[in-house]
């Protein structure tokens, strides 16, 4: 450990704590960077970065330390350590500043909805089988009551001999009735299992456009993390009448979300200005002028979306500024009416569809600009 850079300065708190997880499994191989680098054909000044915090490495580093540690002490890191690492791997790319990061996260996400969608299939042909054998359990019983009914019925003359057996058939009732419950609580799961696994093949759709769109035009990707909340975000190449370009309010609280919206409308001419909060989105609005769009999320601690739209709706200087609400909680009908009541133009779930979203940002900046050329 004695040639390891040490942890950078003001390493964000998740950055550091996942660092420092990984220069004690790095530390258990007992070897060089250089070493190191060499048998993984990796870059040693890379490694450096990835164990000072300074650079968050790909989830795949990460795999195949697990798999250099249990060659060497002959046995694999138990699940849960390897999930505890998992976590703060993912609160590192989350905090991380640096927006190359942004393909990285869209990676997770992606890899998590196509986890999801692939154990939402295994689980519904285990329920399938459960189903089925609760079934022929019923079925079984129902014989095993009917041969007891039936034997019944051909003794009644000895019936006060056969008294003894009224407790077993009771116990084969219960139980009978028992699974018949069960039957019907795992049908009805068995049809929320396809829509769960359709949600997330929904979701794999959308990342991967996500991922495609960020490709596509990464090299013009420039939103800088260093900037306070509330400067603008986006190409620092200064336009002809750029002082001439709406501005776009992008507001969330979570910073990879304003980095990848900032990916994803990096190439349209607007300026993107951004805001962590409900409290920052409302300074904004009186610290700039000319905004085309404002692009609010929901779910945000201390003022949520709905009350910054209500504060934002009452002040005459900004009431007319369309809002589209961002939010992760779905479509869902009561949500999206409370949006609209609170003043909402529209209505999107996370994660977006990237596309779309660029068309409706196109949409509104255009006629704003007819509005203000009229003007």
């Amino acid at each position: 450990m004695g040639e390891l850079s040490p942890l950078g300065d003001n390493l964000p708190e998740g950055c550091r704590a996942f660092a420092v997880e990984l220069r004690k499994l790095f530390a258990g191989l007992e070897v060089s960077v250089r070493r190191y680098a060499v048998r993984r054909h990796r870059d040693p000044s890379t490694i450096s970065r990835f164990l000072s915090g300074t650079r968050s490495p790909p989830w795949e580093f990460v795999f195949d330390l697990f798999t250099d540690l249990a060659a060497q002490r002959g046995s694999a890191a138990t699940p849960a350590a390897i999930e505890l690492v998992r976590e703060l791997h993912l609160a590192a790319v989350r905090t991380s500043r640096s927006p190359g990061h942004v393909m990285e996260i869209l990676q997770i996400q992606l890899a998590e909805a196509d986890r999801e969608a692939r154990c939402s299939l295994a689980y519904q042909d285990a329920l399938g089988e459960v189903l089925l054998d609760r079934k022929h359990r019923i079925a079984d019983l129902d014989v095993r009551l009917n041969q007891a009914e039936a034997a019944w019925a051909m003794e009644r003359a000895r019936a006060d001999a056969l008294e003894g057996d009224f407790p077993d058939n009771e116990e084969l009732i219960k139980e009978r009735d028992k699974l018949q419950q069960e039957v019907r609580r795992l049908a009805e799961e068995l049809e929320e299992v396809p829509l769960r696994g359709r949600l997330a093949e929904d979701r794999c759709l959308v990342l991967e456009r996500q991922l495609a769109m960020v490709e596509s035009r990464r090299p013009a990707v420039v939103p800088q993390p260093e900037e306070e909340p509330g400067a603008p975000v986006g190409p620092t190449v200064s336009r002809p009448g750029a002082g001439l370009r709406p501005k776009i309010l992008v507001v969330d609280d979570q910073h990879y979300n304003l980095l990848a919206m900032g990916a994803v409308l990096a190439t349209l001419d607007q300026e993107l200005v951004t805001a962590a909060s409900g409290q920052e989105a409302l300074k904004a609005l009186l610290d700039h002028d000319d905004f085309a769009l404002i692009l609010l999320d929901v779910q945000m601690p201390e003022m949520d979306g709905y009350e910054t739209a209500a504060h934002i709706k009452r002040r005459p200087r900004n009431r007319d500024i369309p809002i589209i609400f961002l939010t992760a909680m779905g479509a869902d009908p009561e949500h999206s009416s409370r949006g609209y009541a609170a003043g909402a133009v529209d209505y999107m779930a996370k994660p977006f569809d990237p596309w779309a979203l660029r068309a409706k940002v196109s949409v509104f900046t255009k006629i704003f600009l007819e509005r203000r050329r009229r003007r």
